[in-house]
């Protein structure tokens, strides 16, 4: 039986990974392969937590602004125990775009929530 010889798709891909300085050694390439994939890993987590750190911010920042409510904390209870679908991004996205649709939310989420205490202090 004849030998099969493989053609240039395996040999283009070793070729692709053996780029740059360590283009010779295998268990450097290897290790940088695996380096690159926790690194991308590690930034995608990252990333979740940048960016709900900056809706955050500006939840936060228009709120006090208004002087709506002090606390960002709060303001999130009240919006859980109301059980309201909105998440942060899309009260963040209020916050740029639409400013008095989140005065709207807040307010009504006080509202209701000073209506169900109000009975218990009487």
């Amino acid at each position: 039986m004849t030998r099969v010889r493989r053609g240039y798709i395996a040999r283009r891909h070793r070729k692709k990974s053996r780029q740059g300085a360590h283009s010779e050694l295998t268990r450097t390439i290897a290790q940088q392969e695996r380096r690159a994939l926790v690194s991308a890993q590690r930034d995608r987590d990252r990333k979740k937590r940048d960016f709900r750190r900056l809706w955050i911010t500006r939840i936060n920042a228009v709120i006090r602004k208004k002087g709506v409510c002090f606390f960002y904390s709060k303001f999130i209870h009240d919006l859980h125990k109301r059980q309201s679908l909105i998440n942060r991004k899309i009260l963040a996205q209020l916050a740029i775009l639409n400013r008095n649709c989140l005065y709207t939310i807040s307010n009504e989420v006080i509202k209701k929530e000073d209506w169900k205490e109000s009975p218990k202090m009487i």
